[in-house]
C-alpha cells in the first residue's frame, strides 16, 4: 500500500579515508543535483573510514539544503545521551537539517574489541528499546532530570537538552521479526537495504512493522520506509538493472505498491548520482500523477522481463589481486548456446538470479574479510614489547575475531560448493547432457578452492601463532579474492540460463 509519504531520495556515500575530499565533494553533488539527503556508514570500530558524525559537519557546514544522516549508527559504541547531545547540536548549527538512522549493532565482536559491551543479539535490541526512550527524553524540554532505571542504559537525573531544531526522525536498519516489531512501535523510519531485504520480501516486513505499530496504538503511516539501493544504469532486466525508465517504473510500483517513499542510492561514481538524479524526477512525477488520480498497485511489478532470458551474470573482476593464477580461464568449456527465441516466465527468470543474489553475499562478505584484515593490520601499528598487557589482549581478541570470522566464511563456501555438488549437479547433467562438461568443471574448481581456502586458513593460524605475517595473509586473501571471483563469475555465465530452462532452484 501507499501510505501517502512525500518522496525522498538521497546518496549512501563511502566515507573512505583516502580521499576525504572526494567524498565531500560527492555529498556536494548531491545537493547540486537536486536529491535531498546525504548519508555515511557509522562503523567506529573501523580505521580506514572517516568517523560518521565528525563528517557529517563538515558535509553540513559545506552544503546548504541537504539533510545528513547516519546509515545507520552503531548504537554500542555511541552512548545514547551523548549521541542524543551530538544529534541535536548539529541539527541546532544546521537548522533542522539532521535525522537519525540507528542500528542495534551487528558487528558484535568487533564492538567488544573496541571497548564496548559484549551483548548477544537479543540484549543489543533491548538496549536498542532503552536508547530510543533515552534520546526522546534528552530531546524533550521539559519534565525535570531523567530517570530510568534500564538494564543496559541505566539513567539517574541526567538534565535534558539540548532540544533539536526540528523533531529528529529516528529510523531503524531492521530484518528479523523482532527488530521490525521494535520498528512499529518505537522508530519513525524503516532503513533496510536491497541486498539484504529484496523487493519480494518487503511486503511480508512491511506486515510486521504495521501490525507491531496498531497494537501500540499508532497509525501504522507515522513509520516512513526507506530503501538503501544498489543497481546499475545497464542492463535489460533485473532490480534496477537498466536504464532510468526502468527505474522509474520500479521504484513507482514501490512507492504505490509497498509503501517506500525515500530512496537512498549506494553509489560513489558522479555519473550514477547525477542519473539518479533523472530518476528521482521521474518517480515524482510518475507518483503524482498516479496519486493524483487515485491509483494503487497491489505488489510490486516483477523485475524482470518475460520476452527472452534477462538476468544479467556479474562479469569477471577486472583487476586480479594475487600474481598466482590457479585457474586457466581459457580452458573452460561452455554449454549450450542461448536460444534467442525462447520465452522464460518471471519464476524461470527467478532462479537464475537467486543464484546471483547467493553468489553476491558469498562477495560481500569476502569484502568483510578484507576489512577484517584491514582492521587487523591497523591494530598492529605500534605494537611492541612496551604493550600493556591489555593492549596485547585487544590485539589478540582482533586476531581471533578475524579468525572466527574466516572460519565461519570458509564453511559457508564450502557449504554452498557441497550444495552444488550433491544435488544441483547431478540434475543438471540428467536434465542437459551438453552441460557436463561445464559441471565438470565447476567441480573441479571447487576442489581448488577448497584448497585456497585452507590457505587461507593456515596463514590465519600462522599469523595468530607468530610463524606468520600480515603480508602472508594478505596475499592468501588476494589468491582467494581472485580465484573465488573468477570461478563465480564463470559459474553464473554458464548456469543461469539452464537453471531457468530446466526448472532447477
Amino acid at each position: 500500500m501507499d501510505y501517502g509519504h512525500e518522496l525522498v531520495f538521497g546518496t549512501f556515500l563511502t566515507p573512505t579515508v583516502d580521499n576525504p575530499g572526494r567524498v565531500i565533494a560527492l555529498a556536494q553533488l548531491t545537493e547540486q543535483v537536486g536529491l535531498d539527503l546525504v548519508s555515511f556508514q557509522d562503523h567506529p570500530y573501523q580505521p580506514r573510514l572517516m568517523d560518521a558524525w565528525t563528517l557529517l559537519s563538515v558535509v553540513a557546514a559545506q552544503t546548504q539544503r541537504v539533510k545528513v544522516t547516519t546509515n545507520v549508527a552503531n548504537l554500542p559504541l555511541r552512548h545514547p545521551v551523548v549521541l542524543a547531545r551530538s544529534v541535536a547540536t548539529l541539527d541546532l548549527i544546521t537548522g533542522g537539517r539532521v535525522e537519525l538512522g540507528l542500528g542495534a549493532g551487528g558487528f558484535l565482536d568487533a564492538v567488544a574489541a573496541n571497548a564496548g559491551p559484549r551483548l548477544t543479539t537479543g540484549q543489543s535490541i533491548a538496549a536498542l528499546e532503552e536508547a530510543i526512550a533515552i534520546m526522546r527524553e534528552v530531546w524533550t524540554p521539559t519534565g525535570g532530570g531523567i530517570r530510568l532505571p534500564g538494564k543496559h542504559y541505566p539513567v539517574a537525573g541526567a538534565k535534558r537538552g539540548p532540544q533539536p531544531a526540528h523533531d529528529v526522525e529516528i529510523w531503524l536498519g531492521a530484518y528479523k521479526p523482532r527488530m521490525l516489531a521494535v520498528t512499529g512501535r518505537l522508530a519513525d523510519g524503516w532503513l533496510p537495504t536491497s541486498a539484504y531485504a529484496g523487493p519480494d520480501e518487503l511486503a511480508a516486513m512491511n506486515k510486521i512493522i504495521d501490525e507491531a505499530a496498531v497494537d501500540a496504538g499508532r497509525d501504522p503511516a507515522a513509520v516512513r520506509r526507506l530503501y538503501n539501493l544498489s543497481g546499475r544504469f545497464e542492463g535489460n532486466g533485473g532490480f534496477l538493472q537498466g536504464p532510468e525508465e526502468l527505474w522509474i517504473d520500479q521504484l513507482t510500483d514501490l512507492t504505490l505498491g509497498e509503501g517506500m517513499s525515500t530512496y537512498i542510492l549506494g553509489s560513489d561514481d558522479p555519473d550514477d548520482i547525477r542519473r539518479f538524479a533523472e530518476v528521482a524526477a521521474g518517480v515524482r512525477e510518475s507518483v503524482e500523477a498516479a496519486r493524483s488520480t487515485g491509483q494503487r498497485v497491489e505488489a510490486v511489478a516483477t523485475p524482470v522481463r518475460t520476452d527472452g532470458f534477462s538476468v544479467v551474470p556479474t562479469p569477471p573482476p577486472a583487476v586480479r589481486r594475487s600474481a598466482v593464477q590457479l585457474l586457466d580461464e581459457s580452458e573452460r568449456p561452455t554449454g549450450p548456446a542461448l536460444d534467442p527465441s525462447r520465452t522464460y516466465t518471471p519464476y524461470q527468470l527467478s532462479s537464475g538470479q537467486h543464484l546471483i543474489e547467493v553468489h553476491d553475499h558469498l562477495r560481500a562478505e569476502l569484502e568483510q574479510i578484507r576489512d577484517l584484515v584491514e582492521q587487523v593490520a591497523a591494530g598492529s601499528l605500534g605494537v611492541g614489547q612496551a604493550r600493556s598487557h591489555i593492549n596485547t589482549m585487544t590485539m589478540r581478541q582482533n586476531n581471533w575475531t578475524l579468525g572466527t570470522y574466516c572460519e565461519s566464511y570458509c564453511r559457508l563456501v564450502t557449504t554452498h560448493h557441497s550444495i552444488e555438488d550433491a544435488s544441483l549437479f547431478p540434475h543438471l547433467r540428467r536434465a542437459d547432457p551438453e552441460l557436463a562438461p561445464v559441471v565438470d568443471r565447476l567441480q573441479e574448481e571447487h576442489r581448488i578452492i577448497h584448497d585456497v581456502l585452507e590457505g587461507v586458513d593456515k596463514a590465519l593460524v600462522a599469523l595468530v601463532d607468530g610463524s606468520g605475517d600480515l603480508d602472508g595473509l594478505r596475499a592468501a586473501v588476494d589468491l582467494l579474492d581472485d580465484t573465488l571471483l573468477s570461478h563465480l563469475s564463470y559459474e553464473e555465465r554458464e548456469l543461469v540460463e539452464p537453471l531457468a530452462r530446466l526448472g532447477v532452484m
